[in-house]
């Protein structure tokens, strides 16, 4: 590519520099040449640029090489492209605060080999790209960095990767790994460009709070040095409008040339796994595509006054989803939806004011909160659900848009697919609207709070208990929160929060069920709102955290299926087993699959990732021995229940508590 004679004359990409002092080494470790530099960036060009292209890049150079703290010579990070800089490389001037800096915009290989000659052998960019007339878009991605502490590595960065993957996938976002060349991983994840950088940081911080919850003892937010020891660091910072991150396939100035990569999610188990050098890389991606490719698209992207991009609203969900592979609606173009086939509900109303909330059991449990607005469902993933308590906010994060043909969808999206696991429906109706402004993509507020102040009216036996409910979405500098802004003092808690009382269904148990899978999975016994007044005869059990179970036992041919017949019979074979050596006969219970955590209480968290041990909780039965018993009283139902021989641990009966309703709460 060039000789080892300095002060020469190079073309790449056609365009010409000046190469000086080729042979200078840059890495004395492993004696890294300036023309290994620029031949590195050269060859990986083809990778790297879709991840910086179009943004302003910050230069770490490294004019003597890299060395020991005390011995490195000149090192200093660069923003200002110097003025002797070649007048075909892209600039772009940025204002900040208190300066404005010209940049370097890295959009062709021969800018990248431009760079190694400048000794620039890192290269951080931010989030977003530049714009027209030197403007900021909004980001086209989040990046956490997960940064070991003592007594921490590579696995347990992996381990924190994992959960975090687990909880952006169930916000509808997918992540992408990168070995960051330095100690530890960076999580990438495309967003769309609607919300801009200010409400991405304040997303990143409450994500890193949230994972630091879930996992308290392996994650810690505080960069304080003495809080991090045998801890990952989650780094959310890097969101800021100001900061920048490590580029994917940029070099790192260590002692040797190791290089931030993007890795597979399968290549996170490996027992060897470590940060790869540069000659590795190249050798790897001679033969391997980039693992983060998608990202490197051109996402769809929107200015910062909040004008967008496209007039599709659903361009953003079709491209998250294969209509060969999942159960989901995927209309070609928004439409104007349709009647569920069981005439249950509409999925417009005249009004075009219909909502619908659906209990999504994916990697993590959440409710997803969709209104119909400007013909499609406007959609927040809630994670604990519609708040029952006005003093308590519950954190709310806008989705993509959705069909309103998802007003009626219940099923099972399958493994793999976006969003994979449960859906059913939780309550469904129409709205009365107060208030709508701020809402990316569906308002003219430009820079404004949101807010949105609805009154659902849902159904019955819906987990609104059949009450109007009025609820704000706020959004804050911290995000979205669902607020209730009123709760009808008569209405019981929601079936899904806090205690329930069980009731029997209206029909019969051969009228409740259905073909789904192997045989035919009866309906489960579900909550339903009444007026609980002092003095009735009531009894009280707990809500457990778990899964709904029902057993049908049938001699030694046990199946294990969901409230809406999904098989989960070799999900929990211990369950299974034991449920088979009890020799029930023809019997049907009903219960909960529940894991507990080390304190002792139920863990969701446990159950979904297997980390311990699984009970089945009895609390109903539906058939005895051969026998219909759905229209029996509770107590006789709930005696058959307690008189079972069990005799392990692993399937037990629960308590029920007896007494009026002042007595149970006293």
């Amino acid at each position: 590519m060039a000789s080892r004679s300095s002060g020469q004359t190079i073309t790449i990409g056609g365009h010409r520099f000046r190469l000086t002092h080729p042979e200078k080494v840059l890495y004395p470790e492993t004696g890294t040449t300036k023309a290994d530099v620029i031949h590195y960036y050269v060859q990986i060009a083809p990778f790297m640029l879709p991840h910086v292209a179009g943004r302003p890049a910050t230069r770490k150079r490294y004019v003597d090489g890299v060395g020991t703290e005390s011995d490195r010579g000149q090192v200093f990070f660069e923003k200002n492209l110097p003025d002797s800089a070649p007048s075909w490389i892209r600039r772009t001037t940025i204002q900040h605060k208190t300066r404005r800096n010209i940049y370097v915009v890295i959009d062709d290989v021969a800018t990248l080999a431009w760079l190694g000659q400048m000794a620039a052998l890192e290269l951080h960019v931010p989030q977003w790209r530049a714009g027209p007339e030197n403007t900021r878009m909004n980001p086209d991605r989040l990046v956490l960095d997960l940064d070991p502490g003592p007594g921490a590595g590579l696995p347990e960065c992996v381990a924190v990767a994992r959960e975090a993957r687990s909880l952006l996938g169930e916000l509808g976002l997918e992540a992408f790994p990168v070995t960051s060349g330095s100690k530890g991983i960076h999580l990438y994840a495309g967003l769309d460009g609607t919300h801009d950088a200010d409400y991405i940081n304040a997303f990143a911080k409450q994500f890193a709070l949230a994972l630091e919850a879930a996992l308290p003892d392996l994650v810690v937010t505080n960069q304080k040095k003495d809080l991090r020891g045998g801890k990952v660091l989650l780094d959310w910072s890097q969101n800021n409008q100001a900061k920048t991150t490590i580029a994917p396939y940029s070099l790192r100035g260590r002692s040797t040339p190791t290089v931030a990569v993007p890795r597979t999610w399968d290549e996170l188990d490996a027992p060897d796994l470590r940060q790869l050098t540069m000659a590795e890389v190249l050798e790897r991606m001679a033969s391997h595509p980039d693992p983060m490719a998608a990202l490197g698209k051109v996402a769809i992207s929107r200015p910062p006054d909040g004008g967008t991009s496209t007039t599709d609203r659903l361009a953003l969900y079709r491209s998250k989803r294969d209509a060969t592979k999942t159960p989901e609606p995927v209309p070609d173009t928004p439409t104007a939806g349709r009647v569920d086939p069981k005439g249950r509900i509409e999925t417009t109303s005249p009004t075009g004011t219909s909502f619908v909330i659906q209990e999504h059991h994916a990697r993590r449990l959440h409710w997803d909160f969709r209104l119909e607005h400007d013909g499609v469902l406007v959609s927040w993933a809630i994670p604990n659900g519609v708040p029952t308590d006005p003093k308590k906010n519950h954190l709310a994060v806008q989705t993509e848009d959705h069909p309103l043909e998802y007003g009626t969808f219940e099923g099972t999206i399958p493994k793999g697919a976006y969003g994979a696991g449960e859906v059913t429906l939780w309550d469904w109706g129409t709205y009365e609207l107060e208030k709508w402004r701020g809402v990316p993509g569906h308002s003219d507020e430009g820079d404004a709070k949101g807010e949105v102040i609805v009154t659902l009216h849902g159904q019955a036996s819906g987990g609104l208990g059949g009450v109007p409910v009025k609820i704000a979405l706020i959004k804050t500098s911290e995000n979205w929160l669902a607020h209730r802004m009123s709760v009808t003092p008569t209405a019981p808690p929601s079936p899904r929060f806090g205690q329930l009382v069980r009731t029997r269904p209206a029909k019969g148990l051969d009228q409740l069920t259905k073909s789904r899978g192997r045989g035919s999975a009866p309906r489960p016994m579900l909550a339903s709102n009444g007026d609980v007044t002092e003095g009735y005869d009531w009894v009280y059990e707990m809500k457990w955290d778990g899964y709904r179970g029902i057993a049908v036992c049938e001699g030694e041919d046990v199946r294990l299926v969901s409230r809406n017949g999904v098989d989960l019979t070799d999900d929990y074979p211990e369950v299974v087993e034991t449920l088979r050596g009890l020799d029930l006969g023809d019997t049907i219970l009903d219960g909960e699959l529940v894991a507990f955590g080390t304190n002792g209480a139920p863990s969701f968290h446990a159950l979904q990732h297997g980390t311990s041990p699984v009970s089945y909780l009895i609390f109903d039965v539906l058939r005895l021995d051969g026998t219909d018993v759905t229209g029996a009283p509770y107590r006789s139902r709930r005696h058959a229940v307690e008189t079972l021989e069990l005799g392990d641990a692993t399937v037990r009966v629960p308590a029920a508590f007896d007494g009026s309703l002042v007595e149970a709460l006293a």
